[in-house]
């Protein structure tokens, strides 16, 4: 009798633990989700304020219509892969982005009269802010998918959702011998 209540309290207690390390992951895979939408938000907003900002330095730098067209290029780019949803592509794309924009950056040092323009420093202003969101949101999905790849590691979703014959909502294609959500590193 003793016994039985023994194996049952266990037995309720592995339930329980299996159902609350499952819930655990669910969170952290939605957050691992919610990161990355926030990344793509502020990624967006950088790339509606490019156009702007490229059209007040051209009044001031004509003749250097190499770097805008870097910068008008890149831009295409990044809304090309984020259209494609292909991760790796809208990191290079981002990442070419990032190299246009310190060029158009080096440009409009080199035009005092540009500095002291009230619109290019207020676009300057918000680029700097979106940049800092992005660093921002870029930690904190990387925290995240490093703690979501660590729980994954010691309590595979497959076991506990076979346990309870729980359907498992991918929300990334990974293979069940590299179980890792990659990290972004821009």
């Amino acid at each position: 009798m003793v016994v039985g209540i023994i194996i049952a309290v266990i037995v309720v207690l592995i339930v329980l633990w299996a159902v609350s390390a499952y819930n655990g992951l669910v969170t952290l895979r939605n957050r691992v989700k919610n990161g990355w939408a926030q990344i793509d938000v502020q990624l967006k907003q950088r790339t509606d304020l490019i156009p702007n900002l490229v059209e007040t330095v051209k009044g001031y730098a004509a003749h250097e219509s190499q770097v805008f067209t870097q910068v008008t290029k890149a831009r295409a780019g990044v809304v090309q892969a984020a259209q494609s949803g292909d991760v790796a592509q809208r990191i290079a794309a981002e990442n070419q982005l990032s190299r246009a924009l310190m060029n158009l950056q080096v440009v409009s040092e080199n035009y005092p009269q540009l500095q002291a323009n009230t619109n290019f420093m207020d676009l300057q202003s918000q680029l700097k802010s979106l940049e800092e969101k992005i660093a921002y949101a870029r930690q904190f999905y990387n925290d995240v998918v490093q703690k979501y790849n660590t729980q994954t590691e010691v309590v595979p979703t497959n076991i506990i959702a076979g346990l309870f014959h729980f359907e498992q909502a991918p929300y990334f294609q990974v293979d069940e011998a590299d179980r890792q959500v990659p990290q972004v590193k821009f």
